[in-house]
C-alpha cells in the first residue's frame, strides 16, 4: 500500500473488503505462529516476552488503522487495549530493574488486555466477513415489483 487507505471497512468496496479481510487473516496466522513458536523459545522472562508481543501488537494495530483494515471504532479500541498493555508491561519491566519484583498484577492485567484486543481483532475480521457475505447474497425483491 502506497499511502493511507482512502476509507475503512464501513465504506469499502467489495473488492477492497475482500483484500483487507484476506490480508488481516494472513497477519493473524503469522502472528499466531510468531507468538506460539518464536516468543516462547526466547530465553526471557514472562513479562519481557509478553511485553515484546504487546509492542508488536501496538505496531500492527497502527498499521491496520493506517491501512484501513477493518472498522475504525474496533481498530481504535484494539490500539487502546494494546497500548495500555504495552505501557503496563514496560512499567513492570522498569520496576523489576529497580528490584521491585512483587507486582505481577501488572503482567496479568496486561495479558488480559492483550487477550481482549485479540478478541476485538477477531470480531473485526468476523464483521468484515459477514459484510462480505451480505454483499454477495442477492437481496429479495419486494412483492409486486
Amino acid at each position: 500500500m502506497r499511502g493511507p487507505a482512502a476509507h475503512t471497512a464501513e465504506v469499502a468496496t467489495r473488492g477492497e473488503l475482500w483484500r483487507a479481510s484476506l490480508r488481516l487473516f494472513v497477519m493473524f496466522l503469522a502472528l499466531a505462529v510468531l507468538a506460539l513458536a518464536v516468543l516462547q523459545g526466547i530465553p526471557l522472562g514472562a513479562t519481557t516476552r509478553v511485553g515484546l508481543l504487546a509492542w508488536l501488537l501496538v505496531a500492527l494495530a497502527l498499521y491496520w488503522l493506517y491501512a484501513g483494515m477493518g472498522y475504525q471504532p474496533l481498530l481504535l479500541l484494539q490500539l487502546v487495549l494494546f497500548s495500555a498493555a504495552a505501557a503496563l508491561l514496560t512499567t513492570k519491566a522498569m520496576l523489576v530493574l529497580v528490584s521491585i519484583n512483587r507486582l505481577s498484577v501488572l503482567r496479568r492485567t496486561a495479558q488480559g488486555l492483550v487477550a481482549a484486543g485479540a478478541v476485538i481483532g477477531l470480531i473485526n475480521l468476523g464483521a468484515m466477513l459477514v459484510s462480505l457475505l451480505r454483499r454477495r447474497l442477492p437481496r429479495p425483491s419486494a412483492p409486486g415489483t
